[in-house]
């Protein structure tokens, strides 16, 4: 008898401590987010939108990429796989394979084709080249399929590599103002993004065009409207409000509303349908939905940090945001979802303007660059054995190096020496070097993480503090640089209670915390290091049954 009884308390022990789950988990990125612009804002949101995730949530405010280069591409992947550019694969938004001995696309793959009502091009894409699982896809096996997954964002690779290897549906944005998506996923588009196509949800924002949300008077964290650091957006003959967006529709194409904060509208408007149309958060099997908002970073890349454009992106998104949360707490309910915010990389000031305030430093053209390496190659060497530089890769053409009988070795020291006597360059790390990293240099060791010796180059280069490899307006990322490595990370809802810390953090710690928080499988190549200021209070205590056995 007590054996019986034994084994029955054991059996409600595992039953009432079983694992439980968020009814939706929801995972935010908001492109080339700073988090600094939730400081230099704060006083202009509402309660209701980055405030309510800030006073209501837990916020991570040390939170840094691990890895060079910060790109979008990789840092969607990171942000999900719980690893870095090393082991999962994805070097950057495109780069030079050498593998391959081609320039490739984060998420090209011709074995697919479009569906939806896009250009062949933009739907020949998948997660064929992510190496490694994602949270979304480990909560797939985890349910055993059942737990459905979608993935959006305005950009491809915004939606495919957060929406990892097995997601029921990754949707992006096509240039004739659709949402498409491609053969990997399905045969045809489900008929509520049909529908939604066809009511072309666009347009109310190209008719209304782009004026200032706010008073001028409350863009006092910005520069001036027109200022010298700000490119042209869409042909505009001055960078001031308001815009007409019609006029620029009619020019080019649907994908003007990327540069603009309706952007992010739109695509909320769509994640808000999925979450109606595919029941997300509607049964007790977890659900995951991946929204990446892109147009803070065509805003961020265009016109640049201190611009009134993208303070006022930001307070639209505030808005967007609270709107979103609204709907989660009526569809989903409150308590019921778990939410997190982050961004894939952050991004540099405009050089010019640092360099107008006295910091000594230069924007570098990529193509001077290339120019450089060539007419040194030439010089040194009498050949150009220069194939391909980008991304702050330098590689050389082996064949070339062979027939003119140099030595491989020579020729990267000879580089390394040349690239380290320009005014630009911070570093300079051959293949061997970063190979037999031991983690004891700083900068080595962001470049080590990064770096896939099938894919990278013979050489990385790493600028200095304050430079870019851009044109001279806007802004852009990709460095181990605190302005580029810099960026929230918020938890909200599902038990998850309010705090800070401000103790420094990696990027691929979200995803195996977020695995353990909702008690499923970790993505397979994780460093597995969590946040466990949040992982509190995801089980019932087994001592409070134990004490109600012995009442």
């Amino acid at each position: 008898m007590k054996k019986i009884l034994l084994l029955f308390s054991v059996s409600l022990i595992n039953l009432i401590g079983a694992q439980e789950r968020p009814k939706l988990v929801v995972g935010i990125v908001v492109d080339q987010m700073k988090m600094e612009y939730l400081y230099r804002f704060y006083n202009d949101f509402s309660d209701k939108g980055f405030k309510r995730l800030l006073n209501e949530g837990f916020s991570f405010e040390n939170m840094h990429y691990n890895y060079m280069p910060t790109y979008t591409a990789p840092g969607h992947s990171s942000i999900y796989t719980g690893t870095t550019p090393a082991i999962h694969g994805i070097v950057g938004n495109e780069w030079f394979s050498r593998k391959e001995n081609k320039a490739i696309y984060c998420t090209d793959d011709t074995s697919v084709s479009t569906i939806g009502n896009g250009t062949k091009d933009e739907g020949e894409m998948s997660p064929k080249n992510l190496l490694s699982t994602t949270v979304t896809d480990e909560l797939r096996m985890s349910t055993n399929f059942k737990g459905k997954v979608i993935a959006m964002s305005l950009k491809d690779r915004g939606a495919i590599l957060p929406g990892g290897h097995f997601a029921n549906w990754a949707f992006w944005h096509s240039k004739t103002g659709d949402f498409i998506s491609s053969t990997f996923y399905g045969s045809a588009l489900p008929s509520w993004v049909n529908e939604f196509n066809n009511e072309k949800h666009y347009l109310p924002y190209f008719e209304k065009g782009w004026d200032l949300l706010k008073p001028i008077s409350v863009y006092n964290e910005s520069l001036a409207d027109d200022n010298a650091y700000e490119g042209k957006l869409y042909g505009s003959k001055k960078t001031i409000f308001p815009y007409n967006l019609k006029e620029m529709y009619q020019k080019h194409d649907a994908s003007v509303i990327r540069s603009t904060p309706f952007g992010n509208d739109f695509l909320a408007e769509f994640a808000m349908k999925a979450i109606e149309k595919e029941s997300l958060g509607k049964d007790d099997i977890t659900d995951f939905l991946t929204i990446s908002f892109s147009s803070t970073d065509y805003v961020g890349h265009l016109l640049g940090p201190r611009s009134m454009e993208l303070q006022d992106t930001y307070l639209r998104l505030d808005q967007t945001m609270e709107t979103f949360l609204n709907y989660l707490d009526k569809t989903v309910g409150k308590g019921n979802y778990l939410l997190f915010l982050t961004a894939d990389h952050a991004g540099a000031e405009n050089v010019n303007y640092l360099k107008d305030n006295k910091y000594n430093v230069n924007s570098v053209s990529p193509k001077d660059i290339r120019t450089n390496l060539k007419e040194f190659s030439i010089k040194t060497f009498g050949v150009d054995v220069v194939l391909n530089y980008s991304s702050y890769n330098l590689f050389f053409d082996k064949g070339i190096v062979k027939s003119n009988n140099l030595d491989l070795a020579v020729v990267k020291q000879e580089f390394k020496k040349f690239l380290m006597t320009l005014d630009y360059v911070k570093r300079v790390y051959t293949e061997e070097e970063i190979l037999n990293s031991s983690g004891a240099d700083f900068y080595l060791n962001f470049i080590y993480k990064g770096y896939d010796p099938t894919q990278n180059g013979d050489i990385v280069i790493l600028d200095k503090p304050g430079y870019i490899e851009y044109h001279g307006t806007g802004t852009s990322h990709g460095t181990t640089y605190t302005y580029d490595t810099h960026v929230p990370a918020l938890f909200y809802g599902w038990k998850i209670k309010k705090g800070k810390s401000y103790g420094k953090k990696e990027i691929t710690q979200i995803a195996p915390t977020v695995s353990q928080k909702i008690q499923i499988s970790l993505p397979n190549s994780t460093e597995s290091n969590l946040l466990e200021e949040i992982l509190g209070g995801t089980f019932r205590s087994k001592p409070t049954f134990l004490q109600e056995i012995k009442k």
